[in-house]
């Protein structure tokens, strides 16, 4: 079934991303973690769809990425790729698996391919993480690169708030997403920085830039569960919700409970 607002039913490769950019066509992408999500955020039509280590807070109720490991990644990401038909599935690599070395990283990426059936992996960095990145590109595995707030270095930044901001750290981030481009990599997520610098990155490569709370860009990525508002607790300035699941779920969920202790569930036609 085709997603709305999509004619194009192909599978999302990393040759369509790149088409898409060239052709002025926006890239809609969510996270996923589970089975059943998964399979509605891709016949709702979304291009792509990141296991992200962000299950660490949603899925475990961590205060941050840092605690996930390869395994649970490679849990979510076999559940979600097992959904999906249309969109690119990316998965993130968490916190340790491609910081050591290059030879590291590379065994990761290839055991998160061959276990999962994702389509590519995400890693946090620019420079720093480099020769990793062209390894696992050399071993024929696509990796989107991810800028500017990154979560697994929040205990070195500190703070949440907005990177980039001063003149050095955006001239360092620029130069990192023109360097992830010229290595291969098929994308870059660019979270939490000016919308000013975010549309320099835009004009800077030919391959598209998904913004965060980085203001217009070629596509944007939101985690599903707040964008659905199951998570109420959580209210950034960059986050539209487009439901109020919490209210809802909550509502049915009380429903069911008063039914059960009134003996109206289940009823004669419920019972076999």
């Amino acid at each position: 079934m085709p997603g709305y607002l999509v004619d194009d039913t192909r599978k999302v490769t990393t040759h369509r991303l790149k088409e898409m950019k060239a052709e002025g066509k926006k890239i809609a992408m969510l996270t996923s973690y589970d089975f059943t999500t998964a399979k509605i955020v891709d016949e709702a039509g979304v291009d792509m769809i990141l296991i992200g280590d962000s299950a660490s807070n949603v899925m475990a109720g961590n205060m941050t990425t840092l605690p996930i490991t390869l395994d649970q990644m490679i849990y979510h990401a076999r559940s979600v790729a097992r959904a999906v038909k249309r969109a690119l599935v990316v998965c993130d690599m968490p916190f340790g698996t491609y910081q050591i070395d290059e030879k590291e990283a590379v065994r990761n990426a290839i055991r998160i391919m061959k276990e999962t059936g994702c389509d590519a992996v995400k890693l946090e960095g620019g420079v720093e993480i480099i020769e990793g990145v062209k390894r696992i590109l050399d071993a024929g595995i696509p990796v989107v690169g991810h800028l500017g707030l990154t979560p697994q270095s929040i205990n070195k930044f500190g703070t949440y708030a907005v990177r980039a901001k001063e003149d050095a750290e955006a001239e360092k981030l620029l130069s990192d997403v023109k360097l992830l481009a010229e290595v291969g990599c098929c994308a870059v997520v660019l979270e939490k920085i000016p919308a000013a610098l975010c549309q320099k990155a835009v004009e800077s490569v030919d391959i598209p830039i998904i913004g965060i709370g980085a203001g217009p860009a070629d596509g944007q990525v939101l985690v599903v569960d707040d964008m659905l508002g199951k998570n109420n607790g959580f209210s950034p300035k960059f986050l539209r919700r487009y439901a109020d699941l919490h209210t809802i779920m909550t509502d049915a969920i009380g429903a069911y409970v008063a039914d059960v202790k009134t003996g109206d569930f289940p009823n004669a036609n419920e019972s076999y």
